[in-house]
């Protein structure tokens, strides 16, 4: 297979991203990965899609860290190429991290892949279903019984009057965002305050104001799904449970607020809100999803570079990411096999 992997920026990747993972397990089994910063995309007179890439020689890799040394070293193969000859263009950067810095680049994949899409190139997710999903408000378009009230608004007293009829107690998250930032957890206590948490998330966003899940002081747990289903390798779930550090008062359990990962319980819970979403996620074409879960509530869905892979492949002593390049290259034998009988849609999470 010929594989794009659309990233932010090179130079940002981390040996522990799963798109490290993905991409070296495609390298050593035998594909062709090309890396594709979001800025490097363009729209030729010819009507086709082009980028500037970079890639490695096929090789057996060990170690992600000497993969990605290689990707960014002199040793790499550049070269501007059209998407078109790629059979699978994964759309793998992060919206939210450009949102502040580059707010053009928030789009960019997603766009130049509904362009490629009309050629034949499978594009995951789909660049239609990510356009949807875009902010936090696409868990809002799945049944209440699987996620927490909520209340999106910009209007200060609106959120207050929210935090009152959930006992004083709520979280507040900007509607855009990740990694932690500008996320609070009001108490009783933080009656004084409260005016100065909304006005820090609101000063970029609309407000979250969130039901708080008192299970959430024990952490939460990444569950990965694959085509809809949760994703297993040799009877393990690619899953894992974020904890806050011991006497930590930060609410936040993501690894980059400073929580840490350990293997993860799933349960009959878990499962069955995997379940509930699931008709959603395969109706938007969503072939690799992240679900944040706390008890039997889903407190967020990772569509955008959803991670989990990597970091549960090594606390389950399994290779998740060579399942996921297997599954892709059951989709590019569907395409073959099958030609002009699927849209991009039907075989994302075929």
């Amino acid at each position: 297979m010929h594989i794009g992997m659309v990233i932010n920026e090179i130079d940002t990747e981390l040996p522990s991203f799963s798109s490290t993972c993905l991409a070296m397990n495609a390298t050593n089994m035998g594909h062709e990965v090309w890396y594709i910063n979001v800025a490097d995309f363009a729209y030729d007179p010819d009507e086709r899609v082009h980028a500037r890439t970079c890639r490695v020689p096929k090789k057996q890799f060990r170690s992600p860290r000497a993969f990605l040394e290689k990707v960014r070293g002199k040793g790499a193969q550049r070269e501007r190429i059209s998407i078109e000859d790629l059979d699978i263009l994964l759309l793998r950067n992060d919206p939210s991290e450009d949102a502040n810095r580059r707010p053009w680049a928030r789009l960019a994949g997603i766009n130049f892949g509904r362009l490629a899409m009309r050629h034949g190139v499978i594009i995951l997710n789909d660049p239609n279903g990510l356009a949807k999903a875009i902010n936090k408000m696409y868990l809002q378009y799945f049944p209440e019984e699987v996620r927490p009230q909520t209340l999106i608004s910009r209007d200060s007293n609106e959120i207050k009057a929210f935090i009152r009829e959930q006992g004083n107690c709520a979280v507040l998250k900007p509607l855009s965002g990740s990694g932690g930032h500008n996320v609070f957890l009001v108490q009783p206590e933080d009656k004084p305050n409260i005016n100065q948490m909304i006005e820090a998330v609101r000063y970029d966003d609309y407000v979250i104001a969130q039901e708080y899940l008192p299970q959430a002081i024990h952490g939460d747990t990444r569950l990965v799904l694959m085509n809809g289903y949760p994703l297993t390798c040799k009877g393990r779930y690619a899953a894992f449970h974020r904890a806050r550090q011991p006497g930590d008062v930060d609410m936040r359990s993501n690894i980059a607020a400073g929580g840490f990962s350990q293997k993860a319980h799933i349960t009959e819970d878990m499962l069955q809100v995997a379940e509930i979403v699931r008709a959603k996620l395969i109706q938007d074409g969503m072939f690799l999803v992240g679900l944040d879960i706390v008890g039997d509530k889903l407190m967020e869905i990772n569509v955008f570079s959803p991670g989990g892979l990597a970091g549960s492949g090594r606390l389950e002593d399994r290779n998740f990411c060579r399942e996921v390049i297997l599954a892709l290259e059951r989709k590019v034998d569907h395409m073959r096999n099958y030609p002009d009988n699927f849209d991009n849609l039907e075989l994302a999470t075929l």
